[in-house]
């Protein structure tokens, strides 16, 4: 198991994989080879027909929903072709349906009415970049001061999901909550362009940013 568990840290460290998807693909793999293990079945001796049982166990006994399932699949897919270096027969082992849910999206009514209830300076920038500028929470967290850029109106997502960078648009309404944001919470606290957005409670930590 130890030479199989360096092949696939070569792997990662050859394709810069990001740590949180190496852990993700540890688990499921880890999840698998405990199920064979418990079948008294070895690595070497696994087959297509092990890895469907394995997925009926994932959506039978353990309940798991089609996409998390499908995660699992591909984890078992990596570790088939590149850590047993075997054909993987995607026809025995198909990827799951997922049933197509219709998003449940609020008013813009409400959505402005919240905002407009928010007291919390913070939280109230934090919130009008995930509406207006389409953020993820992890993205608005990790945001630095040098990705708000007012004379473009965009802003810069650095090592977004799947290790990706973009931009997306800073709206007129978003660009001053922030500048309330700091005006009233980080005046006269020296800072630097690399320095966080939304630092943590240390007030050492605290940033200002220039109107």
């Amino acid at each position: 198991m130890e030479h199989y568990e360096r092949k696939i840290e070569l792997f990662f460290e050859l394709k810069g994989t990001p740590e949180s998807s190496r852990k993700s693909y540890r688990r499921r793999m880890h999840s698998f080879l405990k199920y064979i293990q418990e079948k008294d079945i070895t690595i070497e001796e696994v087959t297509d027909e092990d890895a469907q049982q394995y997925i009926l166990h994932l959506k039978n006994v353990r309940g798991l929903s089609p996409g998390t399932i499908n995660n699992y699949i591909s984890s078992v897919r990596f570790f088939y072709t590149y850590v047993l270096d075997r054909e993987w027969n995607s026809r025995k082992v198909p990827r799951m349906r997922r049933p197509v849910k219709f998003p449940v999206i609020p008013p813009r009514e409400d959505i402005l009415k919240m905002l407009d209830e928010t007291t919390n300076l913070k939280h109230k920038a934090f919130f009008v970049l995930i509406y207006g500028s389409g953020l993820r929470v992890s993205e608005v967290a990790k945001l630095k001061i040098k990705d708000i850029c007012s004379r473009t109106m965009r802003i810069r997502v650095e090592k977004a999901k799947h290790n990706t960078n973009r931009y997306t648009i800073l709206s007129e309404t978003a660009l001053q909550i922030l500048r309330l944001y700091f005006k009233s919470y980080f005046a006269n606290i020296p800072y630097t362009k690399e320095d966080w957005l939304f630092p943590g409670q240390d007030k050492k930590d605290l940033l200002v940013l220039k109107q």
